[in-house]
């Protein structure tokens, strides 16, 4: 074997072994039933609340959040804009969003920042619903502790969120904000937030 054929190989294995210690772990089944029954907790912050600095960005806190729901999808970003500080997003779900018996009859998938479902023929819950009882969250990990315990965490699981909704901006002036609401969808409506502290739920 050439020079180039081993250097090759070794790429190859070094790449398979970098994927196998990042990529997202697969879900678990869940018996139908409301695992996570409440909405998130949101507490809005005065303006004018001073910065945390985070790497090479400034993060503004907007809100206090905490919320409690499953898991339904997730996924990690290593090459994006946002990658350097969210480096994976969490779709997840409350009230009947948390429920299989809902989940199992929506196609839910992950991509370019978004979350997205589908359905057969006629949603499950009302549309409407849907868009209330679940989102998107682009995770900003605070320490190394919360990325490790984050990237356990498997669809199906319930896990507790807990931290800042915030505005981030980076040394050269690209920025990104959370949402403040559940009541919106498309661009915009994902919650950017620093993750001060996880837990799964049994």
């Amino acid at each position: 074997m050439g020079r180039h054929s081993w250097l090759l190989l070794i790429v190859c294995i070094a790449g398979g072994l970098w994927h196998l210690h990042t990529r997202d772990p697969g879900g678990i089944s869940r018996a139908p039933g409301i695992l996570a029954p409440e909405a998130p907790e949101q507490r809005n912050l005065a303006p004018g609340q001073p910065g945390i600095r985070h790497g090479e960005f400034e993060l503004t806190p907007l809100a206090e959040f905490r919320a409690e729901a499953r898991l339904l999808s997730r996924l990690s970003y290593r090459f994006d804009a946002g990658a350097a500080l969210s480096p994976m997003d969490f779709a997840i779900g409350w009230g009947r969003m948390s429920d299989s018996a809902v989940i199992d009859q929506l196609d839910i998938s992950q991509g370019a920042r978004f979350f997205s479902y589908r359905w057969e023929e006629h949603p499950p819950i009302p549309a409407d619903e849907i868009v209330r009882s679940a989102a998107n969250v682009h995770l900003i990990p605070a320490d190394a502790t919360v990325t490790a315990s984050l990237r356990r965490i498997r669809p199906g699981e319930v896990v507790e969120l807990e931290g800042l909704l915030v505005a981030a901006r980076r040394d050269d002036g690209w920025s990104w904000r959370s949402s403040l609401t559940r009541e919106d969808d498309g661009a915009g409506a994902c919650e950017l937030l620093l993750v001060k502290n996880v837990v799964v739920r049994p």
